[in-house]
């Protein structure tokens, strides 16, 4: 089992969290991009960008745990 990763965002009364494997990040940004685009919810290009920025800063981890001791 891969492992389980977390985004999450408090904007006023609402709270969105998205749980993924890694390696479905892409599907991540996908939903985050449907989100935006549906008028009736109160998440826009901001909040998007919050999140991906989230998702950037796991995945950096994710790529550190594979570089040498010295490089890190």
């Amino acid at each position: 089992m891969q492992s389980m990763k977390t985004l999450s965002l408090v904007k006023g009364q609402h709270q969105f969290c998205f749980r993924y494997e890694v390696g479905q990040e892409s599907k991540v940004l996908d939903s985050l991009i449907e989100m935006v685009n549906r008028r009736e919810l109160a998440f826009d290009w901001f909040d998007a960008a919050v999140l991906s920025h989230q998702l950037g800063q796991h995945l950096a981890k994710e790529l550190k745990a594979y570089l040498p001791k010295k490089a890190a």
